[in-house]
């Protein structure tokens, strides 16, 4: 199989013929080969094939092929030879989002980065985003959106792609019937689906407990924790999280403290900023939280407490965004220290987090030895995102982790998330890690949608 960058032209010519100069004929082998089946995504055609005298690696469609197989646009892409005779352009790649629409927003909060990765991705492959209703599965088409030359939104009939990127906003839609079925319907066409839904932090932690590899990171952590085993660990540990196992942002997380001659003390995020209230017993502890969540606390968890690495009195933690490359590998494209703000259950930015790069947290607190816990605490991410995968059932790519490290230069997971947030890449040291990352999510899809460089 070779594989080859390529720039896609149209022809006004009216037959279904595509023209190739003889750079482009040569590296893909086709010099004595005057028919070829064309695939872009899930559409092919026969076509007649003419070489023509240009230098360089050029591919002229005529109307009749791109109108039959819906070429996005001309420009650059990948052209391939999967078997004999078989000539695919693309890789064409669907970002799957929704949110409040509108006709400049159409993806609600997530529409800029949408816009970063059509105007990024299109460089070398063809990038388009849709929400679940713009697919017609009789006709296997979608009525995507594209960016215009100047960068606004247009809508077009395009084919359904090889791969799909999931950026669905809400777990709400994401484990919908309608969005189930969606993804039945892309496996059942072959067509790789990441990152497949968001976790479930129960699950992370149940998977990764018994791992050999993984497990030693992993804070002890229960499911649907009994008040017995609540008060067991605030008396083992002094203080645990106590969070949502389907939560996100922060919300919903409690830190439950208790001080032998003090009492019971429960610090969260309100409406009103962050609270902290003290209580007696134990008892009222439990209480407060009945009352606010009922039958809800079903869907908690309870994590051990760790004293992490402190600036200024407060903690920090490390968000590690995880990719998969080109030849399929993890690796750790970015690296965010969020200090804790004052009082704040989480280093959340919105809970008055600061963030920072992880050289400037090491540095303060481990000096000279700061580049050797980095390294360590990244190849312990890669460590963590191979366990995941390996009892995952469907296809991951991208994870961010919550990462810890404490006074001991020990390091821990506190969370894994499927989808994670970009804030970390606002920091100005870490615009080029922003980068890198929508670089990773396309040389990846090339490896899923069999593009492979043969490296």
């Amino acid at each position: 199989m070779s594989l080859t960058f390529s720039n896609v032209h149209f022809s006004h010519q009216p037959e279904k013929v595509v023209f190739m100069s003889g750079s482009l004929m040569r590296s893909l082998g086709l010099t004595s080969r005057r028919q070829i089946q064309l695939r872009l995504g899930r559409n092919a055609i026969s076509a007649s094939l003419k070489p023509i005298e240009r230098s360089g690696k050029h591919l002229y469609l005529s109307s009749g092929i791109r109108n039959s197989v819906h070429v996005p646009r001309s420009g650059p892409a990948y052209v391939h030879m999967p078997k004999d005779g078989e000539i695919q352009i693309g890789p064409v790649v669907g970002v799957l989002s929704d949110g409040p629409s509108s006709p400049s927003s159409p993806f609600g909060a997530r529409t800029a980065y949408i816009k970063q990765l059509l105007r990024e991705g299109n460089k070398k492959m063809y990038v388009y985003a849709f929400a679940p209703g713009d697919i017609n599965w009789q006709r296997e088409t979608v009525y995507a959106y594209l960016l215009s030359a100047n960068g606004q939104f247009v809508r077009k009939t395009v084919p359904l792609p090889d791969v799909v990127y999931n950026r669905l906003p809400s777990r709400r839609t994401d484990f919908s019937p309608f969005t189930n079925q969606l993804r039945d319907r892309f496996m059942k066409r072959n067509i790789s689906f990441f990152n497949w839904a968001f976790f479930n932090k129960a699950d992370i932690y149940n998977q990764l407990e018994n791992d050999v590899q993984a497990g030693r990171y992993v804070p002890e952590t229960y499911s649907n924790p009994s008040p017995e085993r609540i008060k067991d660990m605030l008396e083992r540990h002094r203080f645990v999280y106590y969070k949502p196992s389907a939560g996100s942002l922060g919300n919903g997380i409690y830190r439950l403290t208790y001080q032998p001659k003090k009492g019971y003390f429960a610090r969260y995020r309100s409406t009103g900023g962050n609270t902290l209230l003290k209580f007696p017993t134990f008892t009222s502890l439990m209480r407060l939280l009945q009352s606010r969540h009922g039958s809800g606390l079903r869907n908690y968890v309870i994590q051990q407490g760790i004293r992490l690495i402190e600036i200024d009195g407060c903690p920090i933690d490390f968000r590690f965004h995880m990719h998969k490359d080109g030849r399929n590998r993890w690796s750790t494209v970015g690296i965010g220290a969020k200090k804790a703000g004052r009082g704040s259950v989480t280093t959340h930015i919105k809970n008055g987090g600061q963030l920072m790069t992880p050289e400037q947290a090491l540095g303060r607190t481990f000096g000279s030895k700061s580049r050797e816990v980095l390294e360590r605490a990244k190849q312990t991410a890669v460590t963590l995102a191979e366990a995941i995968e390996n009892h995952h059932s469907h296809v991951l790519a991208e994870i961010g982790f919550d990462i810890g490290i404490d006074e001991d230069e020990k390091i821990w997971m506190f969370e894994a998330n499927s989808k994670p947030g970009r804030s970390i890449f606002s920091h100005p040291s870490l615009r080029v890690e922003g980068k890198a990352s929508v670089e990773h999510i396309f040389e990846h899809c090339l490896y899923l949608g069999g593009f492979h460089r043969g490296e």
